[in-house]
């Protein structure tokens, strides 16, 4: 089983701590490769394919993407550019050495990062806020809120500082990202992803893969989710299987005593693969909570 990697935008729902067991359940020889909800794109780093066509209907994290993988073959300016603007804004960056005070770290055991960087991420907000610089955007994601993109009505990012810091693991994700990237054919859209798939003229050993928002989940990311939008998922499901085109799609039958029914329902005709899930207690981080992750597919033997 493969180990665990993360992408560098730390998003909200991405699957990077249970896609080593995903990743065994894929079609194996794949052409085109189709993501229809990209968010992060953690899945995407452990698919080998021919290309890659990645769709998300939030234009912010595509252009992320995009930018981001502009620098596949010049990390160091990448790197240079993102450190210069920390050392600006004189945001925490434990990479480069730059460390929280430690009479902050005693009078704020839990949420020093947040308590010291605050006032700087907002000059840094306000700023990306006048001029759109989205290597600030970048930023905003890595220090704000749970790593989460968000924007008011009159289109200003407005998410508030997180307890999080610039370190070891973003530096490696980014370097990883941008060696992934570097050699692959890939395509990006910002489409309805009914739309994404069924404008697509599939061909064999093409396979999507789906992640999206979970229903039963009250996460921001899927807030705006609803049973219509789930009904019309599980009919674009019902429409590649009438094309014979190989899907995959992760969701949750049951969370926090929340079940899917209509989830329940409609993939008794697909075979269903049990994926151990990350979902523990905060207070008892050896207790699972009652919760069901699938892996739900129409290609295999056995069905359950």
């Amino acid at each position: 089983m493969k180990n665990k990697i993360r992408s560098p935008f730390f998003y909200v729902g991405d699957k990077y701590k249970i896609m080593p067991q995903i990743i065994e359940l894929f079609p194996s020889n794949i052409r085109n490769y189709y993501e229809a909800f990209l968010g992060g794109g953690s899945s995407v780093l452990y698919v080998e394919a021919e290309k890659y066509l990645l769709n998300d209907n939030n234009k912010n994290i595509i252009d992320l993407h995009k930018y981001i993988s502009s620098y596949s073959k010049k990390k160091e300016v990448l790197l240079d550019k993102l450190f210069k603007l920390i050392k600006k804004y004189q945001l925490s960056c434990s990479y480069l050495g730059l460390t929280v005070p430690e009479d902050l770290k005693k009078k704020y055991v839990k949420t020093y990062y947040s308590k010291f960087n605050k006032e700087n991420y907002s000059k840094l907000k306000n700023d990306y806020n006048e001029d759109k610089d989205i290597s600030k955007l970048y930023l905003l994601l890595i220090y704000g809120f749970n790593h989460m993109i968000r924007f008011n009505r009159n289109g200003d990012f407005n998410l508030p500082v997180g307890n999080v810091d610039f370190n070891k693991n973003v530096y490696e994700a980014i370097l990883n990202y941008l060696s992934f990237v570097e050699d692959k054919k890939i395509e990006y859209s910002t489409k309805d992803y009914v739309d994404f798939i069924k404008e697509t003229n599939f061909k064999e050993r093409d396979f999507i893969y789906l992640d999206p928002p979970y229903l039963i989940s009250n996460s921001e990311y899927n807030k705006n989710w609803t049973s219509e939008d789930e009904v019309r998922l599980y009919d674009l499901l019902d429409f590649l299987n009438e094309k014979n085109v190989y899907f995959g799609l992760s969701n949750m039958t049951d969370h926090k005593g929340n079940s899917n029914e209509i989830l329940k329902k409609r993939m008794k005709k697909y075979i269903v693969h049990e994926i151990e899930s990350n979902y523990i207690s905060r207070f008892d981080n050896t207790v699972k909570k009652n919760s069901r992750e699938v892996y739900v597919t129409n290609y295999g033997k056995e069905k359950r």
